[in-house]
Order: C-alpha cells, then sequence, then structure tokens
C-alpha cells in the first residue's frame, strides 16, 4: 500500500512536539515558461518583518491601528508569500513547466458578528492604509488601541529544509520524472503510456495580531504524481499513485518511488481481471489509509465549527453525546512531522496541535478558529485556515484519522458473508448539513464466506457520515495515515490536508455496482 506512516495513539504523542465540501487527489498540473526565483531567506529573530516583506514594525502597528479605528474585538494582517512550480513529463517529453509567485497582506478585523476583510498586493503604506480603511468599514464604534510593537514568536520545526524549493533546478528535478517513468515500464509490458507529474513550492507567511503576537512560519510543499495506462488486447486500464510531504529534495529516494510506482503498475493491472459488483445493500470494509477520505468528508466537515455555529451540522449541539462504538476515535492532528496538512501555526497565529473530536465514542469537541471559540466560549484549536490573503480563515481539517481499534484487519474480513472491500479513490462529495455522502472507488475486493475472492472496479458506495459512524462494528489495529496529495475544497478555499484511518468495517452501506440503477 505504499510508504504510510503508523499511527497509534502513544506513537503519536511521543512525536508530536455551509454546503458541498469536496477532497479530491491532485489535480495534474499544468503552465507553460519558467521563471527563475530568488531564494529568501530565513527572517533573524530580531527584524523578521524586512527579512520577508519589507516591513518594519512601525509600519505594521501603524496598519493595524488604521484597521482597527473603528472597534474591534479582534484583528490580524497576514503577510504571505508563495512560489510553487510543477512540471510534467508525458512519454519521455517534458509538457508543461510553470512557475508561479503570489505576494500581499490581508487585512481582517472582527467586532461582534461581523467580519471586515480586504487585501492588497502593494506592501507600501498607503495601499496597505487603504485596506485596512476598508476593511474597518463594518464597524462603527470608538478605536481599539492597537499595539505598537509585537512580540515573535518561536519558530516552528515541524518541517525546516536545509534547502529551499527555489534553489532546486529543473535539471535536478527531471531525472526524477525521468526515473519514475522507466521503472513504470519496465514493471509490465502492457504498460503504453506514463505520465509524471512534479510539484514543489515555499509558502512563507507573517501574522501579526491585535494582541502583539509576531507569527512566522517557513511552509515548504511537494509531491510527485504517476500515472499508468495499460493495453492488453482491445481493453485498455489506467492507475495511478502519488506522494506528497512537506519536505526537500532529498526526501525522493529510490526506495520511496519505487514504492509508489509499483503501486500505481499493480492498481492499473488488477483492473483487467476486476469486475463490477453486485448493487445493493451489504458490509464495506474500508481499507486502511486512502479510506480517510471518508472519514474526512463524510464526519470530519462536519466537526468544523463553523456548521455547527451555524446550526447547518448533523453534529450540531452533539457535544458529550454517543455518535459511534467505544473503540472509535477520531483526532485531527496538525504537528505531526513533515506531512501534507501539518502546521507549525494555524493562519491566525494560533499554535496547532492535536484535537480529539470523538474520543471512545464520545463527541468532544469541534475544530474552532477564533470566532467559534469566542461563541463557545472555548479557546481556538489551531485550526483557522486560509487558501491565501486573498481568503479569511475558517475552521478547516489538517490532518484527520481515526486511531487504531481492538481488532485486526484478518478478523474483520472474517467476519463478513458477502461485501466488499474498498481500497482506492478518485473523488468524493459531501453535502454538510445532511451528511450524505457518494464516493467512487476505483480499486477494491469482494470478500465471499470471509474470505477475499476477487478484485472489483468501478463502485459507487452511498451513504450517511453520522449514520456509518453509528454502523462502524468493528475497527482494526493497523491504521495509517495516506501518504497521497489531498487537497481540501471547502466555500471556495482549497488546503492541503491530510487523512487516515484502520481497516474499518460498517455493517451497511448502499454499493452501486453492476444492475445499479
Amino acid at each position: 500500500m505504499g510508504d504510510h506512516m503508523t499511527i497509534k495513539r502513544r506513537d503519536f504523542l511521543a512525536r508530536a512536539a455551509a454546503g458541498t465540501a469536496v477532497l479530491t487527489v491532485p489535480g495534474f498540473l499544468t503552465g507553460c515558461g519558467i521563471q527563475q526565483v530568488t531564494s529568501i531567506a530565513e527572517p533573524t529573530p530580531e527584524n523578521p518583518f524586512m527579512d520577508w516583506f519589507g516591513v518594519d514594525q512601525a509600519t505594521v502597528a501603524r496598519v493595524m491601528s488604521e484597521l482597527t479605528a473603528n472597534g474591534a474585538d479582534a484583528a490580524d494582517l497576514y503577510f504571505q508569500h508563495a512560489r510553487s512550480n510543477s512540471l510534467s513529463l508525458e512519454d519521455g517529453i517534458v509538457s508543461n513547466a510553470n512557475s508561479n509567485i503570489q505576494q500581499g497582506v490581508g487585512l481582517r478585523v472582527v467586532l461582534g458578528e461581523q467580519t471586515g476583510y480586504a487585501f492588497t498586493e502593494d506592501l507600501t503604506l498607503p495601499s496597505m492604509l487603504a485596506a485596512a480603511r476598508t476593511a474597518s468599514a463594518i464597524a462603527a464604534g470608538s478605536s481599539t488601541a492597537a499595539p505598537q510593537s509585537f512580540r515573535p514568536g518561536e519558530m516552528g520545526n515541524l518541517y525546516t529544509t536545509t534547502v529551499p524549493w527555489s534553489d532546486v533546478g529543473i535539471d535536478q528535478k527531471l531525472p526524477v520524472l525521468k526515473y519514475v517513468e522507466d521503472k513504470a515500464r519496465s514493471l509490465d509490458p502492457a504498460v503504453e503510456k506514463v505520465s509524471v507529474y512534479w510539484g514543489d513550492g515555499d509558502e512563507r507567511v507573517m501574522i501579526a495580531t491585535l494582541d502583539g503576537k509576531l507569527i512566522t512560519d517557513h511552509r515548504p510543499m511537494t509531491r510527485v504524481t504517476v500515472l499508468v495506462t495499460a493495453k492488453k488486447g482491445e481493453e485498455v486500464q489506467s492507475g495511478y499513485s502519488n506522494i506528497a510531504a512537506r519536505e526537500e529534495f532529498g526526501w525522493y529516494t529510490e526506495e520511496r518511488l519505487d514504492t509508489m510506482v509499483q503501486e500505481a503498475v499493480d492498481r492499473t493491472m488488477i483492473l483487467f481481471d476486476a469486475r463490477r459488483p453486485p448493487a445493493g445493500e451489504m458490509p464495506v470494509i474500508l481499507a486502511a489509509g486512502a479510506s480517510g477520505i471518508l472519514l474526512h468528508e463524510a464526519i470530519g466537515h462536519g466537526m468544523e465549527a463553523d456548521f455547527n455555529r451555524k446550526g447547518t451540522s448533523i453534529y450540531s449541539d452533539m457535544i458529550g453525546k454517543k455518535v459511534a462504538e467505544p473503540f472509535v476515535t477520531v483526532v485531527d492532528q496538525a504537528d505531526i512531522p513533515r506531512e501534507r496538512g501539518a502546521l507549525n501555526y494555524d493562519d491566525e497565529g494560533n499554535r496547532a496541535g492535536r484535537t480529539v473530536m470523538v474520543e471512545n465514542g464520545i463527541l468532544q469537541s469541534y475544530l474552532h478558529d477564533q470566532i467559534s471559540a469566542k461563541q463557545y466560549g472555548l479557546a481556538p484549536t489551531g485550526s483557522g485556515r486560509r487558501q491565501s490573503y486573498k481568503y479569511a480563515p475558517m475552521p478547516r481539517m489538517t490532518c484527520t484519522f481515526m486511531e487504531d481499534g481492538p481488532h485486526t484487519k484478518e478478523e474483520i474480513i472474517e467476519a463478513v458473508d458477502h461485501g466488499i472491500i474498498c481500497e482506492t479513490y478518485t473523488n468524493g462529495q459531501v453535502q454538510i448539513g445532511a451528511g450524505d455522502y457518494t464516493f467512487y472507488v476505483k480499486n477494491g475486493w469482494l470478500v465471499e464466506g470471509g474470505r477475499v475472492t476477487a478484485p472489483i472496479k468501478d463502485v459507487n458506495i452511498i451513504g450517511n457520515g453520522p449514520e456509518s459512524l453509528k454502523r462502524i462494528t468493528m475497527v482494526a489495529n493497523d491504521a495509517r495515515l495516506d501518504t497521497g496529495g489531498w487537497t481540501c475544497g471547502k466555500n471556495g478555499q482549497s488546503v492541503p490536508v491530510s487523512q487516515g484511518i484502520p481497516t474499518v468495517l460498517v455493517s451497511n452501506m448502499t454499493v452501486g455496482g453492476e444492475n445499479a440503477g
């Protein structure tokens, strides 16, 4: 199943220093032209302002004063410099190469139930003051005293790098892509076409808050995806695999790449022998790892506090109540080193860490940003995230997973007389309010008489998140995070996430297979 991280509660503790939401595998990379990018130095404790964004404390204090001139309960300035690169190789030919840079500052003021937000790409004082006045127009009270100096927070160390991606040239990346292609073709003569997609980037943020905090974070990211197409006779099948992390170039070892490529080829070739299962209501086994897509979409979103604050989530007013069996614990944990969804700080400047949403079957906590936390009279959970400086933050997941249970994978399979195992997915969608979901299963297996009997493909699973959570009757002890590059979309904003799950048995689910509809 690839290069996965085993998830156990004690291991994590030791390592840890309205509408529709969609979770997708990363889109295949596009673009044109190559732009030379200059490296940006890490900030010094004495002057983090000038080193990254060319502003000083006095400028930030002046903008904060303007932002809070009409009153504020909270306010922040979110500076961001983001550079991303993409590269694709299709049948040995570079089809796309792209580099993109964006820089700007988002200014937010919160007063009561109202939020004012504005942004500018121009980091000069006049432009930032104009944006501050736009954001502050929502308020009509007296001026709030803004800090005149800011206290730097500790730099995080969950994903430090020795060489920034801006210093890694295409001449270093192309051999990796070529290696992946050659490896895929060598594994099976039926492989006809191989496409390899590369992505990397560095994001630097600086957050100044009304209470005088100054947070800086350097967030690297990289991802490789391989898409394989094979042909036997007239039949054509395709499959993919990818790996992603907050890592640097040296992370791409031959062993890690070999594992990824083997997965892609295996997932493709098995489809020649696979068939659609019979449609109907049946037990469904969610395989460890990638099945976390269901946990994320159908359950996790419903526990984001903005949906509950507005009363649109099925989990509204469910804190302290039973939502699953006692062996079910669901966690969102941002401080897992190097994970795609990992964060030192959230995008409001709060330390990101571990939030237990469901513990032993009882709903314990929502995921809170500052606005929802204040309404609930709680501390933020470090869950305020935004796509970029152009957007206000909102509660979002980071690395979401279910912890190990008391059963084994073998026991779960033996407990199923007639059902399926869902292994890989290409997409998923959920309606947050009702909790209804549909997921497309690319690879899976038929289970008959307590044994795995045949591969299956092209399956839809349909259900309701809260109901499926209640119907989890067995949880194995093989939990792992999926290493793929998942991206979550919510209310027009996309952020990188990680997700995972152990092998899980859902006692009953609708399967859209052969003769469905």
